[in-house]
């Protein structure tokens, strides 16, 4: 336990360390100016960079009145150096004058003590900084921890999202920029052999842990359900039934997840799915006007059981399908039906995926920003050719 004394008066130096040597705290330092503090810290001039990336100090004691550099000020230059500002300031003065005190609180200093200094005050002052830094440090050292740990299940998530497929009749593809917490979307596809394929977008209610582990338990079940079941009606059901089993007692929040399930029959050129309360996907041919694949169910996991009445539509020629949350329309200003006209505007090209052009129309971000919530795009590119009976 290292406390830094910063005083110009000699007399005051030595009186504080004698009464902190007789309290057993006998690792202390003192300097005379704010400038010799400054130094002592790493750094060779206020305000400029930190020489070193760390302190041993875990006190301060600060004369307020000093010659070329107040207490105040340099508590308040301090506080722009991230490993510096949480090291517990207590002022030290003469000054009686109740504005100034505050305005030193008020810089960063978290306690003060007056002269001349009662040495029953000092100690219970500093005792009171050091348990306060101690829980400080202590939360500080469980964050970081937690946020490694976050880090580690992102990647975790997003090694689950599936591979680009390139199939003569088929290609799909992904752009995926999770929240600044842990994801709740999950994008995954399936080949069903014969020419189909399974894909499912899903975006869960909320963020963070919880919603990241509901999603991660959904993909865990997604392959056997989609090959077990096939067909979007009896997947979505068997979603439903899955995640319902998952019910946990005295929630104060019932999650649940909007889908869209889709199979793609590149053979007999249909698509079959349900769409559970998701935004709509954008059906797009060659010569037509673009489709709303947005006949709708209820979410998934808000009741015991639900009816999924599945659609289907055919194409010819090319054409593509782009699927997305809802993250991907919110960031632009509008109501719900401009977000949703904005989106088709941008995705109304070649039917074939241009995944940088689309990153910089879509998911580009100037500046960089946390985001409340993730943004996704799956598209799916049909091509020409023709299908067997």
């Amino acid at each position: 336990m290292r406390i830094l004394i910063v005083d110009d008066n000699p007399t005051n130096i030595i009186i504080i360390r004698e009464i902190l040597k007789k309290e057993d705290y006998r690792d202390t330092v003192a300097v005379s100016s704010a400038l010799e503090m400054f130094q002592r810290l790493g750094i060779e001039t206020p305000g400029a960079p930190m020489g070193s990336g760390y302190s041993d100090i875990d006190l301060i004691l600060l004369d307020m009145m000093m010659p070329e550099m107040d207490g105040i000020e340099a508590c308040r230059l301090l506080q722009q150096y991230e490993n510096l500002k949480d090291i517990p300031i207590i002022m030290v003065t003469a000054v009686g004058d109740s504005k100034k005190l505050a305005e030193a609180l008020d810089a960063g200093a978290v306690d003060y003590v007056t002269k001349p200094i009662n040495k029953v005050e000092l100690m219970a002052r500093i005792r009171l900084a050091l348990r306060l830094k101690h829980e400080k440090d202590w939360h500080k050292e469980r964050d970081q921890r937690i946020q490694e740990e976050l880090k580690l299940a992102a990647l975790i998530q997003n090694a689950v999202l599936s591979s680009p497929i390139r199939d003569p009749h088929f290609e799909i593809d992904a752009l995926y920029k999770p929240s600044f917490e842990l994801a709740g979307d999950l994008y995954s596809w399936y080949p069903l052999g014969d020419g189909r394929y399974g894909i499912i977008l899903l975006d869960m209610m909320g963020h963070g842990i919880s919603s990241s582990l509901f999603c991660m338990f959904i993909a865990s079940v997604l392959k056997d359900t989609v090959s077990t079941y096939v067909e979007p009606e009896k997947v979505i059901q068997e979603l439903n039934r899955r995640f319902n089993m998952l019910y946990i007692d005295s929630q104060l929040v019932q999650y649940y997840f909007t889908a869209i399930y889709l199979v793609v029959d590149t053979k007999h050129k249909k698509i079959d799915y349900v769409n559970a309360g998701h935004p709509p996907a954008l059906f797009y041919q060659e010569g037509k006007e673009v489709a709303k694949l947005n006949a709708v169910c209820p979410p998934v996991g808000l009741f015991d059981k639900i009816e999924a009445a599945p659609q289907t539509v055919f194409y010819e020629g090319e054409g593509h399908v782009v699927l997305y949350t809802d993250g991907l329309i919110e960031c632009v200003d509008g109501t719900q039906e401009e977000q949703l006209d904005w989106l088709e505007r941008q995705v109304r090209v070649s039917h074939d995926f241009n995944k940088e052009e689309m990153e910089r129309l879509l998911f580009h971000e100037d500046p960089p920003q946390d985001r409340e919530d993730d943004k996704c795009l799956v598209w799916i590119t049909l091509k020409g050719g023709e299908g067997k009976a």
